[in-house]
């Protein structure tokens, strides 16, 4: 048993050329963070974060020191979250069965894909559903609608105003976005392009700074049905996050909404709410994501306004959402395991344990990954709503 896995390897890795694979854009693009192997199962990891520096004053030559300039410094999380294993098995008597037609190895080969498939499916999703939450701000038109080059644009606008890196800039996409991109007249024709990328090989390349990348697990969330809500008559300040509501209207909102305010064009993304009922009433709030509200605005009610279920394509920067995975942990003395060894998926570029548990006349096969993922800077991701 003890080179049953070593002698797969080539043909691993034939496999997964072969099994069909969803379109991976979110694993690439995100930070990876190489501390994971020291974080347990549902412990946190902390990411220090820094708060904005207000605190500038004029230069007064004199003979005493300013006053010491103490900051709070915040924090974000990451937790290891989900230990996750894709199990297959066969048995003496069927791998005998099926050695009489296409051979077990064949078929086991692709099963090893199609569990790396299921990983890393449920990878992408997590990172889709924390960007489809975590963002800042929205940039789009029509709910529904694939978003148009002039959406980029508007992303673009989101970030820097956040101050978000200029470098190292990703959109993720799902593919009705990448048809309507593909279908640009000024981006397949190659004198107005000026390359032939697109025309010939679809590839979409980068745009207004942002590499596109496209994902099968774009998300989709229902809006919040939330209707004819008003904030009270507070005064707005710019930056203001926690936003109280007066008795008005039905129904809530979620984290994950886009909501705007009446005198307001900004597209705001909910990061949490507190209702004490079903419907808005007076000590409710809602708290949009950092850096919060674009426009102050004067003391007087304002209408809100959800915006409808759109799909969450996703702009930001690398450092905005991060990754963290690593092997399932192994007790020194080590489990039942006969063999086990570590396989990198091409597709993604994560790593996996393989694992084979001999057991009474047949084996089970575990490819296994332990992951956490956070949006630690809301402030530079935006969705592209579609």
């Amino acid at each position: 048993m003890a080179n049953t896995l070593t002698n797969l390897i080539p043909d691993i890795y034939a496999a997964l050329d072969v099994v069909s694979r969803e379109l991976v854009g979110f694993i690439p693009a995100v930070a990876r963070d190489s501390s994971a192997d020291r974080v347990a199962a549902n412990q946190t990891l902390r990411i220090p974060y820094s708060p904005a520096n207000a605190a500038g004053g004029n230069i007064t030559p004199a003979m005493t020191l300013p006053s010491a300039a103490d900051q709070t410094i915040a924090n974000k999380t990451l937790t290891i979250s989900k230990q996750r294993f894709f199990p297959f098995s066969w048995s003496g008597e069927e791998k005998m069965a099926v050695n009489a037609g296409a051979g077990y190895l064949t078929l086991q080969q692709n099963q090893i894909a199609q569990a790396l498939r299921a990983a890393v499916n449920e990878i992408e999703v997590d990172l889709a559903v924390a960007a489809a939450v975590g963002a800042s701000r929205a940039y789009g038109t029509t709910a529904g609608t694939a978003p148009v080059l002039a959406d980029w644009a508007g992303a673009k606008k989101i970030l820097d105003d956040n101050g978000a890196p200029i470098s190292d800039r990703c959109t993720v996409i799902n593919t009705t976005a990448g048809v309507s991109l593909r279908s640009t007249a000024n981006l397949y024709k190659v004198n107005e392009a000026g390359d032939n990328g697109l025309l010939r090989n679809g590839t979409l390349g980068n745009l207004y700074g942002f590499d596109i990348r496209e994902s099968a697990q774009i998300q989709t969330p229902t809006a919040g049905a939330m209707a004819s809500a008003t904030s009270t008559s507070a005064a707005f300040t710019v930056g203001q996050t926690v936003i109280p509501l007066a008795t008005a209207g039905t129904g809530v909102v979620a984290a994950g909404d886009i909501v705007t305010f009446a005198n307001d064009t900004n597209k705001y993304m909910v990061a949490s709410v507190s209702f004490a009922g079903a419907n808005p009433a007076a000590g409710d709030s809602i708290t949009l994501a950092a850096p919060g509200l674009r426009l102050a605005q004067g003391v007087a009610t304002r209408a809100i306004t959800v915006f409808g279920t759109s799909a969450r394509n996703c702009a930001f920067t690398r450092n905005a959402i991060l990754l963290a995975t690593r092997l399932p942990a192994l007790d020194a003395n080590g489990d039942l395991a006969s063999d086990r060894m570590t396989i990198t998926d091409p597709n993604s570029g994560l790593s996996f344990e393989l694992a084979v548990y001999p057991g009474f006349r047949m084996n089970v096969y575990h490819v296994s990954i332990c992951w956490g993922v956070s949006v630690i800077k809301p402030e530079h991701l935006a969705i592209i709503i579609g």
